[in-house]
């Protein structure tokens, strides 16, 4: 307590006498400030001086050494730095110890090799039916539809190759195999070999890639199963503007697709163009509308007396497709609508096998489809297919027209419901519900369908 009582008296006492002591220490302090600057300003002047006479002596050497490289001249100059690097490399070659100058390094760019093998990637896809109905005589199936080999390699910055190889059990087969050339002109581009033609959207995809199970029922009649697949070339033109995009496409192949030209023994090419246009609607939905023609020919005939008559007769066949997405761009990864159709029309012109008079086959169909992604690795969708086939009655052969024309006026329609889990992005699982019913193309049917399709490669279901 009495530590505490005389801290306080000092403190009064300090804060009392503070003013005056305060006025005292400020006159000494500032006398002592004036006495150091007047020392620095003295040490100061001191330093330039000598910096001055230093620098005047470099100046003079520097001076007196350029006189007597002008009066040496340039070649004596070159002669003294030729010696000095001589020197240089004499004593950099004393200092590297005599087993590291003998030691050899040996590289070899054989693991580098691999960078030119193509890409490879390997499909599978099994499908287990369950059927019903009059004329069926397996309730149940299982189907390793194919193992897909695909292989592809950029052979430089404008050149790729691509190949697919469809295996089954039956065999392997050659299912496309293709060159591009990129930018041979602003925008054309040049594609030779066997491919999937682009007629329509959906007959340019590979059965793996598709949203189906198989090819829409239209496409299937007047194509046959496999799609318009044939050998030629391409040339394709894209143009456009902001929010859109024109693609222009011509396809010279050989007409040999059995269901379109059986006949042109000849073999003379069928030409395609294709036309897409795709537009923005809007930030979260996209239309693209499109339109196919093809032309080809045929130009032998068998008649049923077993004779045969050559005369040329075209084929035309053209499509209308449309699609419309709606993809809400912040949740893009899990909600999505695609609404797509496709409408398709046949002109067959030919000789009637048994009266020999000029006939036109006339079958169209189409397809509807509505998709919708439920949740990020889910899609739900539903297919409705249409086929109409021409009505040509005669007394011959009906395989000779068939799918195209029957007897009697002929229509087929078919009910697609289906689930796609995408397990991964190298495996997924469908399962589908198909009703087919119709006139005179056979009985009614249901089918359930469990597909599972992997990929393994570095394009996994890659659509073409």
């Amino acid at each position: 307590m009495k530590k505490i009582l005389k801290i306080i008296l000092i403190l009064c006492f300090l804060s009392y006498f503070q003013p005056s002591l305060t006025h005292g220490q400020d006159e000494m302090s500032l006398q002592s400030d004036i006495h150091v600057l007047k020392e620095e300003v003295r040490e100061l002047r001191t330093l330039i001086e000598e910096q001055k006479v230093y620098y005047e002596f470099k100046i003079q050497n520097l001076q007196r050494r350029i006189d007597e490289l002008s009066e040496r001249g340039v070649d004596e100059v070159k002669k003294e730095v030729d010696l000095l690097r001589a020197e240089a490399d004499a004593e950099i070659k004393e200092d590297v110890p005599q087993s590291r100058a003998l030691e050899t390094t040996f590289q070899s760019g054989g693991l580098s090799l691999q960078a030119l093998n193509p890409e490879i990637s390997i499909t599978g896809d099994f499908i287990a039916t369950c059927k019903s109905g009059d004329d069926v005589t397996e309730d149940f199936d299982f189907n390793f539809r194919g193992l897909g080999i695909h292989f592809e390699s950029y052979l430089d910055p404008y050149s790729r190759i691509k190949a697919a190889v469809p295996v089954s059990s039956d065999g392997a087969e050659l299912g496309e195999a293709y060159f591009t050339r990129y930018g041979v002109m602003e925008g054309l581009n040049l594609t030779l070999g066997k491919f999937r033609q682009q007629f329509g959207v959906v007959n340019r995809w590979h059965k793996h890639g598709l949203d189906w199970v198989d090819f829409p029922l239209p496409l299937r009649m007047i194509f046959g199963h496999g799609g318009l697949n044939q050998v030629g070339f391409s040339m394709q033109v894209n143009s456009g503007f902001a929010g859109s995009m024109q693609e222009y496409e011509i396809q010279i192949t050989d007409g040999d697709n059995p269901f379109l030209f059986s006949s042109n023994e000849k073999n003379r090419p069928s030409v395609l163009f294709h036309l897409k246009n795709y537009f923005d609607v809007s930030a979260s939905t996209y239309l693209e509308f499109g339109l196919t023609g093809m032309v080809g020919w045929n130009d032998t005939w068998l008649i049923a007396d077993g004779t045969s008559i050559e005369e040329t007769r075209s084929v035309q066949a053209f499509s209308l497709d449309l699609t419309c997405l709606w993809e809400p761009t912040d949740r893009m990864r899990y909600r999505n609508i695609e609404w797509r159709t496709e409408a398709y029309f046949l002109n067959k012109n030919i000789i009637h096998p048994v009266t020999s008079a000029r006939e036109s086959l006339n079958p169209w169909g189409l397809y509807s489809s509505l998709q919708s992604k439920v949740t990020r690795t889910v899609d739900v969708g539903l297919r409705l297919d249409y086929y109409q086939t021409d009505d040509f009655d005669y007394a011959g052969d009906l395989l000779t027209t068939y799918p195209h024309a029957v007897q009697s006026e002929a229509h087929r329609w078919l009910t697609a419901v289906y689930a796609t889990w995408h397990q991964s992005p190298f495996v997924k699982f469908r399962l589908e519900f198909d009703h087919e019913q119709g006139e005179a193309m056979g009985a009614d049917e249901n089918r359930i369908m469990l597909q599972t399709v992997v990929a393994a490669g570095p394009h996994k279901h890659e659509r073409y």
